[in-house]
């Protein structure tokens, strides 16, 4: 099994990385809540013979219980949706630096922690849609989603969501302080209706004519594209068009799914090895096939649904630098008046 599962990542894995006497298991925390990574667990299993024990849930109760679980904790691996937690879960101590030369290999260095702790295993692009009925000239960058003429039009997500707070963590990155809080301002001066709801339901505000312009994830629209939405009409999702921002300047900013290894991992050879499955070309395709991702590993290729975006010039940001001003981001926002 081992040499298979070597095969599929297309590197050379140690043949005593599984052994008899290893606890064949793994104990993994993750608030990723789709089904369609069941197909990433039981390929795993089946490559390799370890069972997966699951525990799911918000990834904040998941940070608290591994907090309060200290040194007996089970977890072998955090897997979450966002910078922002994957910083907080280091920055507490619950995760450790991981030494793969798979994982340094195949995910780029701006999708790794500076200290290895963690790594992104897929991407979505926060982009800007629009009621092309609507809006003649949209917004082709972030800051011009504060430009008077977009008054009463833009309907976006919380402060307290961590996509807002990731999006206004690389702003203040890129531009500075100083310069985003006035962005903020005009931004929150600009919205149709108080922040509220989830990516979907900003894209049902551009259905609805509720809003012209709103800023979302692209698996949710690619995921509409694939399935459809009850609240959406085909005629009204032909309606809506997109912009990847900053094309010219920063790129699209990238939001991440990730993991790391728990600090007290009792399985931390199958830990990392599942790690290095999810940076395999097989599980790779899979996000993108299953959930509508973009790929972390440079070359694989695309579902339909997603390649039907288009191509575009991503941030590429260093995660960590996005990390590190994140509080900075939320007193951005509260001061601003961002709800």
């Amino acid at each position: 099994m081992t040499r298979t599962l070597a095969a599929l990542l297309g590197t050379a894995i140690a043949a005593s990385t599984l052994t008899a006497a290893q606890a064949q298991e793994l104990n993994l925390y993750s608030s990723r809540h789709y089904d369609t990574d069941e197909r990433l667990y039981s390929d795993f299993t089946e490559l390799t013979g370890i069972t997966i024990n699951r525990i799911e849930g918000n990834a904040d109760e998941l940070i608290a219980r591994m907090q309060a679980e200290g040194a007996n904790s089970p977890a072998d691996v955090f897997l979450t949706v966002d910078t922002v937690r994957l910083a907080r879960a280091t920055d507490m101590g619950l995760l450790q630096p991981i030494n793969s030369d798979v994982l340094e290999t195949r995910i780029p260095a701006y999708l790794q922690d500076d200290g290895n702790h963690w790594f992104a295993f897929s991407q979505r692009a926060r982009i800007i849609f629009y009621d092309r009925e609507d809006v003649a000239n949209p917004p082709l960058t972030y800051q011009d989603l504060a430009n008077p003429e977009y008054a009463g039009q833009v309907c976006i997500r919380s402060s307290t969501n961590v996509y807002t707070q990731n999006i206004t963590a690389a702003l203040i990155a890129h531009l500075g302080e100083a310069a985003v809080q006035d962005w903020a301002a005009a931004v929150v001066g600009n919205f149709a209706r108080a922040p509220q709801g989830g990516d979907t339901d900003q894209l049902r505000g551009i259905a609805s004519g509720e809003c012209d312009i709103a800023m979302s994830n692209t698996y949710y629209f690619s995921r509409i594209l694939r399935e459809g939405d009850d609240q959406i009409t085909p005629e009204q999702l032909a309606n809506i068009g997109w912009v990847f921002p900053n094309q010219n300047d920063l790129g699209a900013h990238m939001n991440v799914s990730g993991g790391g290894v728990a600090a007290h991992a009792p399985n931390l050879e199958n830990a990392i090895l599942f790690l290095e499955y999810l940076a395999s070309d097989q599980a790779q395709q899979y996000f993108s096939a299953g959930n509508d991702e973009y790929p972390a590993v440079p070359g694989v290729g695309l579902s339909p649904s997603v390649a039907a975006l288009g191509i575009f010039r991503p941030d590429v940001i260093d995660l960590s630098d996005i990390a590190a001003n994140v509080e900075t981001a939320v007193q951005v926002l509260n001061a601003a008046g961002w709800e």
